[in-house]
């Protein structure tokens, strides 16, 4: 399995490494908050924290939507979180013309599920020189994800992530197949599980989702294998402007993570096999 950092945050190493925050940048003020409580949390726990949110959101279902703050708010509160509270940061590039900008302010850059076939957008994280974090998309099966790797590694990239994000099960509505794991490690690299996006129910007006599943489905996917946890928390959830069925409330992400620990301690080193 490859190693590697990002900021201070050691990935694929031997302990669970966490990746959260809100789903998009809604304030400054708001993203300091956040990163604050969960690098306490992490830290206590001894695991590794990349702070995570969206500066910008182009995959919205209705056009009404929020999207994100005007011009370049979303990434100076990206800047202020990385200044201020001391975490990497990860977020979200959805052209190729939009990767530069970012990894001005982020640590490693995220491809959307939707976007994670898109040759040039994977070329263009790549060339950047930070980490990349690939979802796998709603369509793909897990094998397949291995030519999202090839795209990266071409453009020369040398630390990547793949997070399994739950699969399209008829209409409105995902599965996660626990077999992803095993299969996408395969490639060599590190992966995750999306344990809120996993949640949803995708379609209509806006996504909904069911934030009761999150703590099951995250035992099973670290049994399963996961390297990491990635998932999305808000101090208030139901006034979120994205994902507010399906993102933990931040009081309880302590809780989420002791969860977390239990089966990876369960696991010993069968975590690691």
């Amino acid at each position: 399995m490859n190693t590697f950092s990002i900021g201070d945050a050691e990935i694929g190493g031997r302990r669970l490494f966490v990746i959260a925050g809100p789903c998009v940048v809604e304030s400054a003020e708001m993203c300091v908050q956040v990163a604050a409580k969960m690098r306490e949390a992490c830290a206590a726990r001894g695991l590794p924290y990349v702070f995570k949110a969206s500066y910008r959101k182009a995959n919205r279902s209705s056009g009404r939507s929020f999207a994100g703050l005007s011009g370049d708010e979303g990434l100076a509160a990206l800047a202020r979180v990385r200044r201020d509270v001391g975490v990497p940061v990860i977020t979200d590039v959805h052209e190729s013309h939009e990767t530069q900008a970012a990894a001005e302010v982020a640590d490693a850059l995220q491809i959307p599920a939707f976007l994670c076939r898109q040759t040039a957008l994977l070329e263009a994280a790549a060339r950047t020189g930070r980490a990349v974090n690939v979802k796998k998309g709603q369509f793909v099966a897990p094998a397949d994800m291995t030519q999202a790797v090839d795209k990266l590694v071409a453009a020369g990239a040398n630390r990547i992530l793949l997070t399994e994000r739950g699969t399209t099960f008829g209409y409105g509505d995902l599965v996660v197949d626990m077999r992803a794991f095993s299969i996408l490690r395969e490639t060599g690299w590190p992966t995750v599980y999306d344990a809120t996006h996993s949640l949803q129910r995708p379609g209509g007006a806006e996504t909904g989702g069911d934030r009761r599943f999150a703590l099951p489905l995250m035992r099973a996917a670290l049994a399963a294998g996961a390297d990491g946890l990635f998932f999305e928390t808000h101090p208030d959830p139901a006034r979120a402007r994205s994902d507010a069925a399906t993102q933990l409330p931040l009081a309880e992400a302590p809780h989420f993570l002791d969860e977390a620990l239990r089966i990876r301690d369960a696991l010993g080193d069968r975590a690691h096999a």
